[in-house]
């Protein structure tokens, strides 16, 4: 909201102008050209120019510990402004994923980053003036209460027709519908189970779309060989290193019932880090592991992990004094589905010999427990993916194990060359078969169990504002994106 990139995509990922109004790439497929829009400034005044665009890719390259945005640098020989409107990038490769990295690399104002000589001065920097150039300023911030955003009439591409849009936090999830109900705010992401309640609401429009997001059980299976060396605690339970527990887990996973109870119907089994939404590369050749409780229990017993003591908790091999009961974490923001999913999974796992201890944890402290420390067992979070189909394939990689994106700390030299490999492959059937084996490998290994793809859920009062943008083919995107609020107008 407040930040510009050179390209941005729309609700079906195809890419449209931002900072860049147009932009081509050379014969050899590695040099990119991109002309910026006129007029664009940073909050503070200043003109936005081709240096900043250039100073941000080149920082970003240089220093490791950006997380995900590094990876959209990987290649990059070389970011030069060749005057205040053009900016060059030249790759040492042709690379696929253009859209995901030029819309991913949100640019930075030179005249206030260039002063971080190194990459732990710039991480630690709290940025709480927030200098960007996007259709909206940040105008107050009070952590656990509300952000206001500012807008900003005097964008080059896309100036509000608002004045200023706020994101309240609120304690629970019947606060959130009551706030819309009452009509304290105007739109609001509600759980799947408040969904009858406001369709028949009068003045509410629910709207049920497709997204790019998933819900993943996370499983800590690092080796003491990966645990970071600095960060890294690595305190995993042994016993989910163990491939044949993971998927005898899968099994045990009753996928439907999730979807069923948590979402009320609302989503489809999930499987992979691609997602349906990505098209043919998504592997729907895959097959799952199909809700079998006996055979999750046959495989743990045929593994060695048996119940000695006759508790109903399984046990290490050789060792009853280990039983297989794992921390299970989730984020406290979790309102609803957070507590339900626990219990529903426990009740699942617990007929198989293996039991959870459930403790939801602050969004903020569970992080700096998971990655890179790795001090957990398992986590129920998610993700959500970028346009392109291996956005999330990276998260899996031995590179990000101590950068913080690496949630599980899998690690596969073999996973790791087809991601390379992908990353530079542009024959886009080709790169297919690479996507598609490294999906292959992930449900083999089960670092995760994806339960779930759900649908959007937003709800939105319509005596308010209007001209909300919904794509029945698209990614449904009301506040999470700019572009139904830079938009929308007041009800007359």
């Amino acid at each position: 909201m407040t930040y510009d990139a050179l390209i941005t995509t729309d609700l079906r990922n195809q890419p449209q102008p931002q900072l860049a109004k147009e932009w081509s790439v050379g014969a050899d497929g590695k040099t990119w050209t991109f002309k910026l829009h006129d007029g664009a400034k940073w909050s503070d005044g200043q003109p936005l120019t081709a240096e900043d665009v250039a100073f941000t890719w080149n920082m970003i390259n240089k220093f490791d510990a950006f997380a995900l945005i590094k990876d959209y640098t990987t290649h990059l020989k070389s970011a030069e402004a060749k005057d205040p409107s053009t900016v060059v990038l030249t790759f040492d490769t042709p690379v696929a994923n253009t859209v995901e990295r030029f819309s991913g690399v949100f640019i930075l104002p030179k005249h206030i980053w260039e002063k971080f000589k190194d990459e732990k001065a710039a991480t630690e920097y709290e940025n709480t003036d927030l200098v960007g150039s996007g259709p909206f300023t940040l105008a107050e911030y009070k952590p656990g209460e509300f952000v206001r955003l500012k807008a900003n009439k005097d964008h080059y591409l896309d100036p509000p027709k608002i004045d200023e849009v706020i994101y309240k936090v609120y304690g629970n999830a019947d606060a959130l519908v009551q706030a819309l109900k009452s009509g304290e705010v105007d739109l609001i992401e509600p759980s799947q189970t408040a969904v009858k309640t406001l369709q028949s609401e009068q003045n509410v429009k629910v709207e049920i779309g497709n997204g790019l997001s998933l819900t993943d059980i996370i499983f800590n299976v690092t080796d003491k060989k990966n645990c970071p060396k600095d960060t890294g605690k690595c305190t995993g339970h042994p016993a989910l290193k163990d491939v044949k527990v993971r998927q005898a887990l899968a099994y045990a996973t009753d996928k439907q019932q999730l979807i069923d109870v948590v979402l009320l119907g609302l989503g489809t089994p999930g499987l992979s880090l691609v997602m349906p939404g990505h098209g043919e590369p998504f592997n729907s050749s895959l097959q799952d592991y199909l809700y079998d409780v006996e055979k999750a229990k046959q495989m743990l017993e045929d593994a060695g992990y048996k119940d000695t003591d006759g508790d109903g908790i399984r046990e290490m091999p050789g060792d009853p004094k280990t039983p297989l009961s794992f921390r299970y974490s989730y984020p406290s923001d979790q309102l609803t589905n957070g507590p339900r999913f626990g219990e529903l999974l426990s009740d699942m796992w617990k007929q198989a010999g293996v039991e959870l201890k459930i403790q939801p944890v602050e969004a903020d402290t569970l992080t700096a427990a998971c990655c890179p420390a790795f001090d957990v067992d398992i986590m129920n979070w998610g993700w959500t993916a970028g346009p392109d189909p291996a956005s999330l394939l990276g998260i899996a990689t031995t590179r990000n194990i101590p950068t913080g994106t690496s949630e599980t700390g899998y690690s596969n030299p073999e996973y790791d060359k087809l991601f390379d490999e992908q990353e530079t492959t542009v024959d886009a059937a080709k790169r297919k078969d690479l996507i598609w084996k490294m999906q292959e490998i992930l449900v083999r290994d089960v670092p995760y169990i994806i339960p779930y793809y759900a649908q959007k859920v937003e709800a939105y009062r319509t005596d308010r504002f209007q001209g909300w943008v919904v794509d029945p083919q698209g990614i449904l995107q009301l506040g999470s994106g700019r572009i139904s609020l830079t938009v929308i107008t007041p009800v007359k």
